[in-house]
């Protein structure tokens, strides 16, 4: 039986971590028959709730790796001073973490853009690949985007070292692909997609949220994230709630609000639901035109809700990958490389992209009017696409088999 080890996991709070780790898990059973995965969790409990037959699917939640004093490296990273942006981890590997990382036949470095800036130097993630590869343990970059780091000069030396000694660097879409072969220059590159896309569905009862129109549902997930990449001045919320009273009253659908990451347990606060909550109090006069997925779904249940829509606008990567890879037409709002490259595999273009700052909701309005007048086109894309995508998440699967086997 071979064992795994999912560096950058840490909790399901966000659905499409869920989303990777249990596509994941598929994939490796899939290829290798029984398989054990070692999956780290800042709450075992918690996780172990979302997904109750984790368990019997090979997994087992570890310790995650986060040490309290880590948190003040990161911050000392921030500063614009080269020998700190790309200076190593300076703690030491703890015994609890090399028995689990001994324990295994492989690493995959998984989490979908850890190994970007788009939230912070990832120290604490390449500390983890980097304790493997010391142990001799061959280490993947999985299904992931990559980069650019050219903000932060000082980290684009050290990371192209460290990404070299991985056996393999699986970018799941080609603008990282670029990026990784070409200004990097690295050889261990190769092309997958993103596991989330083999992602099955666990299906729920959606009768009691579902909203009211013509037949026809929009599903929409905006967050607090992409605030931060908005322009000074501009209300996103506001802009959204237009955007939703057009979709009603001028065409007659509903509209259902998807939230894609919550915190576990269910009564915690703050996430998309929290976020998007106050879009329902504004259109309140709507009714049941408008209303909300339940916070509650797991990564597997929401993409089913997903599946059932119409169209799908989305922030989040993984809630537009769970509408693409169900057919759904989507736009994919945008903040970084990830939806630019992913978009560009499937439709060999960026026109079902709109860019975080130009968010308003006469783009919206463009951006609806686009997914009505190409729908037929654009399903049977999906269709013929998806499929080749998820062969290429098998595909990569496979090569870690080679790898072990070597």
């Amino acid at each position: 039986m071979k064992r795994f080890y999912l560096s950058g996991q840490r909790t399901f709070d966000n659905r499409g971590c869920e989303a990777i780790v249990r596509s994941t898990v598929d994939l490796l059973t899939a290829q290798f028959g029984e398989v054990e995965v070692l999956v780290p969790a800042s709450d075992e409990a918690m996780d172990r709730i979302q997904w109750p037959e984790a368990a019997a699917r090979g997994v087992r939640f570890v310790r995650s790796y986060r040490p309290p004093h880590g948190r003040y490296w990161v911050q000392l990273q921030r500063l614009p001073f080269r020998p700190l942006q790309g200076a190593s981890w300076p703690f030491a590997m703890p015994a609890w973490l090399r028995k689990d990382l001994a324990s295994v036949d492989a690493v995959l470095a998984v989490g979908g853009d850890n190994y970007s800036l788009d939230y912070r130097i990832p120290s604490p993630v390449m500390a983890v690949d980097r304790f493997a590869m010391d142990l001799g343990k061959p280490v993947i970059l999985w299904g992931g985007s990559v980069g650019p780091f050219d903000r932060v000069p000082g980290l684009v030396a050290p990371m192209t070292r460290h990404l070299s000694r991985m056996h393999h660097v699986a970018a799941r879409e080609s603008v990282s692909y670029g990026y990784l072969t070409e200004k990097l220059g690295l050889r261990n590159v190769i092309r997958m997609a993103d596991p989330a896309f083999v992602l099955a569905t666990e299906p729920v009862d959606v009768e009691s949220f579902w909203p009211r129109g013509d037949g026809r549902v929009l599903g929409l997930n905006v967050s607090e994230l992409i605030e931060r990449y908005r322009r000074p001045g501009q209300n996103l919320r506001s802009e959204v709630g237009q955007f939703i009273r057009h979709v009603v009253t001028a065409h007659g659908m509903g509209v259902l609000l998807v939230p894609h990451v919550n915190p576990l347990p269910q009564n915690g606060t703050g996430g998309d639901s929290a976020y998007m909550a106050p879009l329902l109090a504004q259109l309140a006069d709507l009714g049941d035109a408008v209303t909300m997925m339940p916070r509650h779904f797991n990564a597997a249940q929401t993409k089913y809700v997903i599946g059932k829509l119409s169209f799908f606008i989305g922030a989040r990567t993984h809630a537009t990958i769970a509408a693409l890879s169900s057919g759904v037409p989507t736009i994919s709002i945008a903040y970084s490389v990830k939806a630019r490259g992913i978009n560009r595999d499937l439709f060999g273009s960026e026109d079902m992209v709109l860019q975080t700052p130009d968010v308003s909701a006469a783009t919206l309005r463009e951006a609806l009017d686009r997914l009505l007048r190409d729908e037929s086109p654009l399903r049977s894309t999906l269709t013929r696409r998806v499929g080749e995508l998820q062969a290429m998440a098998r595909s990569a699967t496979a090569r870690i088999s080679e790898q072990l086997a070597s």
